[in-house]
């Protein structure tokens, strides 16, 4: 892995058009793939944008590119799960878990406020912890982390040991959460999907790991919520830049 040349492979799908002219989102994704691997990497993108329980698509993109830095490699965040028999327990579960991370209660409070304002944007949003202010500065799109992914052959060892399933709904998120957990400015993460079929989320920290909650939003809800809660940012762009650029590897036991 560490001698090979690899490439980002992004995909993203919308229907009613193009997300840029008012086309809602269905789906996105991506990998880190070998030159080799690139087919089959595509194929996987474009099977999960083709069978996404939000639609069919009638917009899609699939684009790759060599990555040209150093790879850096993170250990998985630790993880939990909290069950809960309600969206509103849920809910508090969460508050609990973004307050004892480091975000003040009324900060939170804040940021839940203008959930429904982000709930049907692309990416993340960043939320200032001593402003109470989303600072990202990018609308309607928000903040796509991306260049990161975890090779399946280490990701199902972690998941048989945990007794998780090999699930790539599962994969995908906690890569998401350890790369941005693993920067210094980012204080804690809450996320739930937009999949009307899918109600579990998480809150995600250094302190405290990767949270799941099993029940986040009602059945059938297709708002979904990622906000990134942050601290320290003296250099904003380049906080984004890591969010957006530095390629990443989860890997779980022995290094290369």
């Amino acid at each position: 892995m560490c001698e090979e040349k690899f490439y980002s492979v992004r995909m993203r799908a919308a229907q009613n058009g193009p997300h840029e002219k008012g086309g809602k989102h269905i789906s996105g994704g991506e990998q880190l793939s070998t030159y080799d691997n690139l087919k089959n990497a595509v194929n996987v993108l474009l099977e999960k944008a083709l069978a996404h329980s939000r639609g069919n698509p009638d917009f899609m993109q699939i684009q790759f590119e060599m990555i040209d830095k150093p790879i850096k490699k993170l250990r998985p965040l630790p993880i939990g799960t909290n069950e809960v028999e309600s969206v509103e327990e849920g809910q508090a579960v969460a508050r609990n878990l973004l307050e004892k991370a480091g975000v003040p209660m009324e900060i939170i409070e804040k940021a839940y406020e203008k959930i429904a304002e982000y709930s049907e944007l692309r990416g993340a949003i960043l939320f200032d912890i001593r402003s109470g202010l989303r600072i990202d500065g990018q609308n309607e799109k928000g903040i796509r982390v991306s260049r990161m992914d975890w090779l399946t052959t280490n990701f199902e060892k972690w998941a048989d040991h945990y007794e998780m399933p090999r699930s790539q709904r599962v994969k995908e998120a906690l890569v998401l959460a350890t790369k941005v957990s693993a920067h210094p400015a980012t204080v804690a993460e809450l996320c739930w999907s937009d999949d009307p079929e899918y109600v579990t989320g998480y809150v995600a920290s250094k302190k405290q790991g990767y949270q799941r909650i099993t029940k986040l939003k009602e059945y059938g809800d297709e708002l979904g919520c990622r906000i990134f809660f942050v601290d320290g940012l003296s250099d904003l762009h380049s906080y984004i830049d890591y969010l957006e650029k530095q390629p990443i590897f989860v890997q779980w036991g022995d290094n290369c």
